[in-house]
């Protein structure tokens, strides 16, 4: 398997979700080819919740990365799941047209851009 999408299965194994049970793994490629993971991080309160795509995304971020090429999101679904609509946003102003697999444990996987997802995003070219 791709280490793109392995990252994001281990990455999944580190979800905190005590209320949900429901656990996500996120692996983000840079454009130097350095892969930075995420796990989704639940609140009792739901609405503090951090999605796996947005916690991967903020932690190279803050570690000076700006250039990215892929995303793979990792869930133990039959049905593949994609990012929620917050984390296409911050995908959106952060990455870009980035290309994303969807992938499961049992290795189903899925790729396509995220304006296949997001076509009509909202960034910065609307602020003036």
């Amino acid at each position: 398997m791709n280490p793109l999408l392995e990252a994001a299965l281990r990455a999944r194994r580190n979800a905190f979700a005590p209320h949900s049970g429901f656990l996500v793994g996120a692996a983000l490629e840079d454009g130097a080819g350095t892969i930075h993971t995420g796990c989704n991080i639940e609140n009792a309160t739901f609405g503090l919740t951090l999605c796996a795509e947005r916690v991967a995304v903020f932690k190279a971020v803050s570690e000076g990365v700006r250039g990215f090429r892929r995303i793979a999101v990792a869930a133990d679904t039959a049905t593949l799941t994609p990012p929620c609509g917050a984390c296409r946003q911050i995908l959106w102003e952060f990455c870009g047209n980035i290309e994303i697999t969807l992938v499961n444990p049992r290795g189903r996987q899925e790729t396509m851009r995220l304006q296949d997802l997001f076509p009509r995003p909202f960034d910065a070219n609307f602020l003036g």
